[in-house]
């Protein structure tokens, strides 16, 4: 499966027939997070494949059409934001927002608020793993984990919570936005334990194997 990944920036290359050029043979959209719907919207219908997203700290709660129709995500996509999806017979999951960093705000959380949503997360993954003996293979979210890929500041600080979460689930990938690229000497991909953990600020085109891939319990002694 091939995937176009998006985060935080708008890209005028891929915002115009380009696209069809650059990703002709992409599978699905992944959003991270920090982008208009409308833009996601254009990606989904130029490409006529599924999208995925997660919301940012920088997405407002409501959009509104040219004729005010009111909006709360890219028609046609599918939000992740604490849900479990099978795409593709991959196992993807989704976790919005970043660390909380003024009073009011959307899709901000403090660390407890997060560690409440990974928790929920986790009961169903346990139940996939157990009844289904399928596992994550990839975890969408907007922010990084704690100490992979940060910022310098408070605002683009990772979760700990993602670090047990990969440390106990082990996908397979986890893709995040937030904290912004610019220098090409900046690392962006990492592994940890089990999982590579990828910032695609502000795109990327990234292969992920097809297969399945399932729960072993441990061999007998």
């Amino acid at each position: 499966m091939k995937a176009l990944c998006v985060s935080d920036k708008v890209v005028n290359g891929l915002y115009n027939p380009s696209i069809l050029t650059i990703a002709r043979d992409v599978d699905i959209v992944l959003g991270c997070g920090d982008l208009p719907y409308y833009y996601l919207e254009y990606l989904l219908t130029m490409l006529n494949v599924p999208l995925y997203y997660v919301h940012g700290n920088h997405d407002s709660e409501v959009e509104y059409t040219p004729n005010g129709e009111p909006l709360t995500g890219p028609g046609g996509g599918t939000n992740l934001d604490g849900r479990i999806c099978m795409v593709n017979g991959l196992m993807v999951a989704g976790l919005e927002g970043s660390v909380r960093y003024k009073s009011e705000g959307s899709f901000q959380y403090t660390e407890a608020e997060m560690w409440h949503k990974v928790f929920r997360l986790a009961g169903k993954l346990t139940l996939y793993r157990l009844f289904k003996k399928q596992t994550l293979d990839i975890l969408v979210a907007h922010s990084p984990p704690l100490g992979i890929h940060n910022g310098r500041d408070h605002v683009h600080r990772g979760f700990n919570s993602f670090l047990w979460l990969m440390r106990v689930f082990k996908p397979r990938y986890l893709f995040h936005g937030h904290h912004h690229v610019y220098m090409r000497t900046e690392q962006t991909v990492t592994l940890y334990r089990q999982t590579i953990v990828n910032n695609i600020y502000p795109w990327k085109i990234l292969d992920i194997a097809a297969e399945r891939m399932y729960f072993q319990p441990a061999a007998s002694p």
